[in-house]
Formats: C-alpha cells, structure tokens, sequence
C-alpha cells in the first residue's frame, strides 16, 4: 500500500482532514484515487526524501506507527476530502523503481477503557472551554466556527497541532498512546496548555502594549508640557523655572562634554529631589555656578601696543623697564594671536604700583580685571576648591574669579602670592603650579566643579613683596620683574599727576579750591613717609583734603597748603628718619639693608669691656648675620693680631639698633668688618659713607639684592659715598639717575679695599 511521509500533523482515527492536491509529490498523486487506502508514516525529521541509494534506510527515518485512510473525494478545485481509519504498525517501506514508497504493516487496535459518553462529555467541556477561550482575542469569532465544527478531541488535536507548542516527539507520542483514556489525557493536557500559555502571552502582550501606550502618553504629555512651558517663560520670563532656567542655561553656555554630562546629571538629580528636598539648595547652587562660567573661547583680539604703551604711561610714572618687559609680552601675544609667554612675577615694596599695573594691563587689552588675595591662605581647598562631599563646599577662589568676570579670558593678579602658609590644610603654593604651569592649565579641574576648564586664557600676573618665601617649583615657572621704590623726585610727580587729582575727586575738591604747593608736597615726602612705595603719600594727601574739606564747607572757599601751614592740615608730627650723625666714634659704621617696606640705612655698633671673652650680639639678629658677625670677627683677627691681642680679658659687644626690629640677610659683611676693624684701631670712619656688601672668610666682598632701594635710602639719609660689590655695578642701571648724581659710588672687590677707602687702614 502507498506510504505517504508526513511531519508535524497529528493524524488520529475516525476524522476527516482535507489536502491540497499540490501537498503531494506527482508519483502521488497519480496513485491517489478515489476509493484508495494509503499510509501516512511520520517522519522523525523533516528531511527530503531519501534517494535510491538510502531507499535502505527509509524505515530508521520514520515511526514505527501511522495511520490508514481512505481518499473520499476530490473536488474541481483539486482539494482531497480524507479521512482516516484505524492506527497501523508499519513493518517495512520500500522504495519502487517508479518513486512510490510501498509499506508492509499490521493494525494496531486501540484499547479501549473508557466509555463513549465520557468521551463525548470530555470532548464537550474541552469544546466549551474552547469557546470561551476564544472570546478574548479579536480573531475570536472566525475561530468559533471553526470550533463548532469539531466532533471530537481527536478533530480538536489535529486541527490545532499545528499552533500547539508541543515537540514532534511529545505529538507523536499522542499517536503511539494505545489506551484511549491516556491518549485523551493528553490531548486535554496540550489543549489547556496551549489555552494557558495564550492568556499569558495575550496578557503580557496587552501589558506591553498598555505600557507602551503609557510612556507614549507620558511622552506626548511631556512635549505638549515643554510646548506650553516654552510658551509661559516667553510670556512671562520673571516666573521660569529653576529647572527650566538651568536647562536653558546648559544648552546655551558652550560647554565641553565632560561639563555638559555632569551638569544634566545633576540637573536630573535636581528634578528628582524637588525643591523641598535635603539636597536641593546645594545642586542649585553648583549649576548655578558652572552655567555661569564662561566656557565659550573668545576668539583672538587684535591688539594695539601703542596704545597699550599710552595707558600704561598714562596710569604710572616711571618704571621704564616694567613697562618694556610688559609690552615685550603683548607684542609676542599679538604675533601669535593667543595667550603665551612667561606668567609675570611683580616684586617689590608695598606702594610701588604692582597690583595697580595688573589693571592697566587689562584696560590695554580691553579685557576684564580679577584681583585675588591670596596672603594667609592654609588650606589647598582655597586654590582648588572643596570636594562636593563636604558641607558648605565651595569652589577655589581662581574659578570664583574667573566666574566673577563674567569671561574666560581675563586678567587676573594674584596678590602677595609670598604669603601663602603650609599646614595640615594642605599646600596652596603647590596647588598653584596647575593654575600657572602652561602646559597643565588648559584642563584644570576644581574639585568643587569636577569638571576640566580651560585656563590658558587667562592672563595671570601675580605680585609678591619678596621671592625668599616663594618655593622654588613655583617661582621657576613665574619671571621675576622688581619694582624698585620710587626716589623723591618721582614721589612728587606721581603726587602731582595722579595722587592729588584723585584725592580731589574722592573728596569733592574743586582744583581752584584748594592748591597743594610743590614745597608743601616735598615736605610731606621728606618728613611724613618713609617708604619706598607711595601708600603712605597717598594716605597723607588724602588727609590733608579731608582736612580742607571741612574748612570749605565751613564757608572758607581758597585754601592753600604750604611748607609753614602743613602742621595744620595733617594729624600729629613727621615721622623720625634716619640721619647720617655728625659726629662718630670709632667702631660705628653705617650700612645699608633692604626690607620689605624698601631700604633703610642701618647703624652697626661695636665696642669692648673688660669681661671673659664672650661676643654679645645685640638688635635681634637672624642667623645669616650672626654667621656674619663670626666671618668678621675671624678677618679683623687675622688682619689686626697685635690690635686685637689677648680678647679673652674682654667682652666684645655688636648692636644694631632697633632693636625689636628683627634683622637678617646676607648684605652686613663688610659692614661688620669695617665696625670691628674701626674698634681695634681706634680710627672713626665717616659717617657720611655707607657700604653694603658681603664678605667671605678669603676676605672677597660678595654681591648684594635690592641695591636700588639702599641707593635711595642713602639720599634720603643724608649719605654722601657708598660702597658696593663690584659684581653689583651692572645694577646701577636699575638705578635712577637723580640717586647716582646724588652719591659717589664705588665698586669694591676685596675687604682689604673696604678697609683702605673707609681710612681705617693706610
């Protein structure tokens, strides 16, 4: 009889199932006639039809069971109405020459343990529950007449084989099940498994599908929100919200990446705390610093040395070099149309102009002024900022002044960056070396904003009373330009240009109302300061307005000050300078010494007294000049042994007065020796000459620093003749001219020439 293989259908007995004429292979179909028995063998895999040469193996390639049926009809369409029999053993297949698959088998009769209302009562509820099943899905009609139609469970499995997820094996095992009971038992089983796993799947279907719907919704809600939101902020910009307004700000600002993802990170955490909540007011206040910077990079300005040249005279007299080295590094920034060059480093006394000169610097390049103080500052966090972490962090103060421009290339002067302190807070002076080295600046992080800023930008100028404090790593990467003191005739053209018209505007003084003389002005300078700088001018001059001011108002309307009347306009006596003395004796010498407050001359003072040859050491001396004081000591031994003999019956005494003035550098050297030198011979040493230099145990005279601040108090002491280092000659070019036609300078090189030249020896 034909064998016809067939894979994934389940056929049962005593159903009829319809086939498309053109599901059969040719050689089928011409053996199919109506009226004719057939064999439907189930394949175990869905493999071709084995070839001639495996026509041998056609039985391991099948069931050993399937099922007969007869071919009732065939309609015009070409559709074949089956219907099935009984289940079979299949005992052989063979292949014939002409392509048919013949097959031997035996009936396999089913047993039957159930009776026939049972199977129709089973067959009945499975087909309600069908029914019902049906009714939650929209195909669910066109499948009720299709379920009407079933007559049987066994219709039911073959019918819907095909949508059940069962394995071939699990469908085929249906057909081998003998026993009817079971066989029933588990087509009920597939059926209501298959009705289960789709009210599962139709449930978490129309799960997604709700919550698609919904986050549809809430986008769609969103848009229309944004939508009108956009509307109400155009309408009313005084009521946008904080969220909204940080929003705004982000997408203008400009931005990099890294800044743009931690903004909307906090921004998101933002709207998620809402506005009562703990960390609200401190999110808030970090994007309101960061969306306040300025992240955008400006493009390069073109910029004009002559004018530069004009404000920079215009605001300060004087100080040609500084002005020269200032416009070398315009001129280099106009080249090459960016922020380069060394960071400037302005050292000198208080008063001289060095933090003034840092805003006439940004009023040249037209571009914003910063000034930040950094004097006293412990803790790094100041220069760096706090971590977030912390309670009232903040951002360092270099970013709060970049922030307080209001741009991202501005001038900032770093004030008296000799002042910062180290303790357990940190190191501010080393947190320094990222903000100024160039090659670190362009990505510096604050750890308050944890986000890189371009600071290479900026024009940092920091300023500095002395470079003694300054570590090393920092100040290699600054260059160093001293500002010498101004002498007296510069004092009283500062006076005169810049110090009294802006003390009249201050005070509301006309010019016709009050007139300072030339003379009164000397005598200010020559009497009520002593300093390098012009602070303290300018404070006398401020006071003596303050003054007129209060006799103008009273109804005088001309008031003159002069050398006769200046008692009248300032409060209490000049100040008590420094006079070279008239008369000396021996063992006094006069020195010079520099400070932070400019030069002062310095009396050193010797004598012996019968004691047990201790050396008293007198006027709170550091340690450099008590070295100095041995050095000298051991020279004028050596030079003078019958002079000195025996000094162990005498107490040596050295002061230098003032003495709750500490006192130390490396500059007294040969004063010390000459002072001794003076003692031991008995001979006086002019008072009107001053030296300044120090001395080594070969008795050559070492450079000094500050010579221009010791020539000028020299003048202002009443000094006629100085000596200095000769390796210190090349400095006198940072001497003002007025100072060196107002002494006779000599270089000297060995102490023995100090000694020579001051008449203490032949």
């Amino acid at each position: 009889m034909i064998a016809i293989p067939i894979h994934d259908t389940i056929l049962l007995p005593d159903i009829s199932f319809y086939f498309k004429k053109d599901s059969f292979t040719d050689w089928e179909n011409e053996r199919l006639k109506v009226g004719e028995d057939m064999i439907f063998a189930f394949l175990l895999d869905e493999e071709e039809e084995p070839d001639d040469e495996k026509a041998s193996d056609y039985m391991k390639l099948v069931y050993p069971v399937g099922v007969r049926a007869r071919l009732d009809s065939v309609d015009n369409e070409g559709t074949y109405r089956i219907r099935t029999k009984n289940r079979v053993d299949i005992l052989s297949l063979t292949v014939q020459p002409d392509g048919n698959v013949e097959a031997e088998f035996t009936d396999r009769p089913d047993i039957v343990d159930i009776s026939p209302d049972e199977i129709t009562e089973r067959f009945e509820r499975v087909r309600d529950d069908y029914l019902e099943f049906v009714k939650m899905f929209q195909w669910g009609l066109f499948a009720r007449g299709l379920i009407l139609q079933w007559k049987s469970l066994n219709e039911m499995i073959c019918s819907m084989s095909p949508y059940f997820s069962m394995t071939w094996e699990e469908k085929v095992a249906i057909v081998l099940e003998d026993r009817v009971s079971e066989r029933l038992k588990l087509i009920e089983q597939a059926a209501y498994e298959f009705m289960e796993m789709s009210r599962v799947n139709s449930e978490a279907a129309n799960q997604q599908q709700q919550e698609n719907e919904n986050i549809y919704r809430e986008n769609a809600l969103k848009k229309q929100i944004e939508i009108l939101q956009n509307e109400l902020d155009e309408m009313h910009p005084e009521n946008i919200s904080d969220v909204r307004q940080f929003q705004k700000k982000i997408e203008e600002s400009g931005m990099n990446d890294t800044a743009r993802k931690e903004a909307e990170k906090v921004l998101n955490r933002m709207k998620q705390e809402g506005q009562n909540g703990h960390e609200y007011g401190m999110l808030y206040d970090y994007l309101d610093f960061v969306t306040s910077l300025s992240w955008k990079k400006p493009g390069a300005a073109e910029i004009d040395l002559e004018h530069a040249e004009e404000v920079l005279d215009a605001d300060h007299y004087g100080m040609k070099k500084v002005k020269e080295r200032i416009l070398q590094q315009l001129a280099v920034m106009a080249l090459k149309k960016e922020q380069s060059g060394s960071i400037l480093l302005f050292v000198g006394a208080p008063g001289t102009g060095k933090t003034s000169i840092g805003q006439s610097i940004a009023k040249a390049l037209d571009r914003e002024y910063v000034r930040i103080s950094l004097g006293g500052i412990r803790d790094e966090a100041e220069i760096r900022g706090h971590r977030r972490t912390y309670i009232g962090a903040m951002p360092g103060r270099i970013m709060e002044g970049v922030k307080r421009s209001g741009v991202s290339n501005p001038v900032v002067v770093l004030d008296e960056v000799d002042k910062l302190a180290k303790d357990y807070g940190g190191d501010p002076a080393s947190a320094l070396l990222e903000v100024l080295d160039p090659e670190q600046n362009f990505s510096f992080t604050d750890h308050y904003m944890n986000v890189p800023y371009d600071l290479s930008d900026v024009f940092f100028v920091c300023t500095a009373n002395q470079v003694d404090t300054i570590p090393e790593p920092l100040l290699n990467r600054m260059e160093v330009i001293e500002f010498p003191g101004y002498t007296e005739l510069e004092k009283e053209s500062i006076a005169k240009k810049h110090l009294i018209p802006r003390a009249y505007k201050a005070m509301g003084i006309k010019k016709s109302q009050l007139k300072i003389t030339d003379a009164a002005i000397r005598k200010v300078i020559q009497e009520y300061t002593m300093e390098s700088g012009v602070r303290g001018l300018k404070k006398r001059i401020d006071g003596i307005c303050r003054h007129a001011a209060v006799h103008l108002v009273k109804g005088e309307t001309k008031l003159s000050v002069k050398p006769d009347n200046l008692k009248d306009y300032l409060d209490g006596h000049g100040m008590h300078r420094d006079k070279v003395e008239k008369k000396t004796f021996p063992g006094i010498v006069t020195g010079l010494a520099w400070t932070a407050a400019g030069g002062e001359i310095l009396y050193i003072e010797t004598t012996k007294v019968s004691g047990s040859g201790q050396v008293i050491i007198t006027g709170q001396l550091g340690d450099v000049m008590k070295e100095s004081v041995s050095i000298a000591l051991s020279l004028v031994k050596e030079r003078f042994p019958d002079e000195t003999g025996d000094l162990s019956k005498y107490d040596l005494h050295i002061h230098v007065p003032e003495g709750a003035v500490p006192k130390d550098g490396p500059s007294a050297g040969i004063t010390l020796t000459t002072a001794l030198s003076s003692l031991f011979t008995g001979r006086k040493v002019d008072p009107t000459l001053a030296m300044t230099g120090e001395v080594s145990l070969r008795g050559k005279v070492m450079p000094i620093g500050g010579l221009p601040e010791k020539l000028m108090a020299a003048v202002r002491a009443g000094v006629k003749t100085v000596f200095i280092p000769k390796d210190n000659v090349e400095d006198l070019e940072d001497v003002a001219e007025e100072v060196k036609k107002a002494l006779t300078i000599t270089a000297v090189s060995d102490v023995n020439e100090v000694l020579r030249l001051a008449g203490v020896t032949e």
